[in-house]
């Protein structure tokens, strides 16, 4: 089933880094940005991570908090946020089931050949637990900023 903005985000409970539970019940009031990427340490996850690391101050004063969520386990989100240097909150989903549940996890073509995996996804979620905007498959070149520019519109109209 795939969403569309205007649909209630699908509920999740997962643990981040920390081992900390997470639930999208917790962000409920407040602007949520969720984006899926594949692996912890790879060159094009570790470039999203950082991009929106650096923007995380701006999503917070646009009043929006931003997890990533990978198939990764926790010790390795520990990993990957000390060796980058990253203020992120990234979420473990080992059995995919939020991913699957978000639509970001299927079939993709990665590097000219078929696979099933993370499909990199990116969605606004609204105050009220709606889907404000959601991109899928996201190219990571000033997507982070992409997404920052998009709540700042949200957040004025």
């Amino acid at each position: 089933m795939a969403l569309h903005p205007g649909d209630p985000a699908p509920p999740f409970t997962l643990v981040d880094q920390h081992l900390e539970p997470a639930a999208l019940a917790d962000f409920a009031g407040r602007w949520l940005v969720v984006y899926a990427y594949p692996k912890d340490n790879t060159p094009g996850c570790t470039q999203e991570a950082r991009d929106f690391s650096c923007l995380l101050e701006d999503f917070r004063r646009l009043g929006a908090e931003v997890v990533g969520v990978s198939p990764d386990n926790t010790a390795s989100h520990q990993r990957f946020i000390e060796r980058q240097g990253l203020g992120l909150r990234l979420l473990s989903d080992p059995d995919r089931a939020m991913l699957k549940a978000w639509g970001a996890w299927g079939p993709k073509t990665f590097m000219g050949r078929q696979a099933t995996g993370v499909i990199r996804s990116t969605w606004i979620v609204d105050p009220r637990g709606r889907l404000a905007v959601l991109w899928s498959p996201v190219k990571v070149k000033d997507h982070a900023a992409q997404v920052l520019a998009e709540l700042a519109r949200l957040t004025r109209d």
